[in-house]
């Protein structure tokens, strides 16, 4: 089933800024995805992901600035929008009480599905959820991963062009979230643009571009190898030590050492020459008396990329500040 057709970007924002009082939740935001794209809003909680998503679905009116989805105006077409987009939050509007089939049955008639159509469409959803053994199940009985294949379901009985995912899997085991992107995945397939926003670094790898939001401004844009090239001026290294909080100490002041960071049960060491850095690791280390167990180079991972990019961005804003 393929959503309808259309030309010129799924999603286009010049400048967005939403305020509350004092508060700037968006910050002069300037963006195009492109239709068919996976595209990730990519950030700590609090950084204008979700506000942003609200502007766009038509739930929230914009301080300042334009946005359009699907070629309709945020602020002068957002039931036109509504019924163009697919919106699922990381709170599930499920209702509990009621069975698989009847949740179906409700967001049929919410979403205007034609009468003739919705036999079809929940079947085809049943199927997509992997549901169609458990159609008569309260909702109140699924487990989190089936609540969520659900709900997707639902946000998409309609087949909405654009689909809106906010935070969908908080909260989800890994497992079951590798099933979910697997699922949007098909509906990328199909020609589906997939709007989501996460603060799961291993789920910005499967996004076609990411934007990086922090402080409510997107202080990145790319795919993620773009991002990962953004890191070139520096080199990565993976340490294992005897002692975790020694090695950081000892390491805090150590030359050629720019930042390090914890990552599992061992450190990213990040250095501006990779032999040199490795040189000055062991000897510092040595004087410290902390055993090195590994250390090799490494390529960095998104969490490093937005570790990185944050630093510098805070960086940038008490240099700022300091020149006031």
């Amino acid at each position: 089933m393929q959503p309808e057709a259309a030309t010129g970007p799924a999603v286009e924002i010049h400048d967005l800024t939403k305020t509350f009082g004092d508060f700037v939740a968006v910050d002069r935001v300037n963006l195009q995805v492109a239709r068919g794209e996976i595209f990730g809003f990519l950030g700590p909680n609090g950084a204008g992901k979700s506000t942003t998503i609200r502007i766009l679905c038509g739930l929230l009116e914009p301080t300042s600035g334009d946005a359009k989805v699907g070629g309709f105006d945020v602020r002068t077409e957002s039931e036109s929008i509504k019924q163009h987009i697919g919106y699922m939050s990381q709170k599930f509007s499920l209702y509990d009480d009621l069975t698989v089939e009847e949740n179906i049955d409700f967001f049929t008639g919410i979403y205007g599905v034609p009468k003739a159509q919705r036999a079809e469409r929940k079947e085809y959803v049943l199927k997509m959820a992997g549901l169609e053994g458990r159609r008569k199940d309260k909702t109140v009985l699924l487990a989190g991963g089936w609540k969520q294949r659900l709900a997707l379901g639902c946000a998409i009985l309609h087949q909405p062009p654009i689909l809106f995912l906010d935070e969908p899997t908080s909260g989800v085991d890994p497992i079951a979230r590798r099933r979910f992107w697997e699922l949007i995945y098909s509906l990328s397939a199909m020609g589906h643009t997939i709007f989501v926003s996460t603060h799961y670094m291993d789920e910005a790898e499967y996004c076609n571009r990411i934007a990086l939001m922090y402080h409510g401004k997107m202080i990145a844009l790319g795919s993620p190898a773009e991002l990962k090239q953004s890191l070139s001026d520096h080199h990565l290294l993976y340490l294992e030590t005897s002692d975790l909080r020694d090695a950081m100490t000892a390491l805090e002041h150590a030359p050629d050492v720019i930042d390090t960071a914890v990552f599992g049960g061992g450190l990213h060491v990040v250095v501006d020459n990779p032999a040199k850095g490795e040189r000055s690791v062991r000897a510092t280390l040595a004087k410290a008396n902390v055993d090195v167990i590994d250390l090799h180079s490494i390529q960095p991972s998104m969490e490093d990329v937005f570790v990185a990019l944050i630093e510098r961005e805070d960086k940038a804003i008490q240099e700022a500040a300091a020149t006031k």
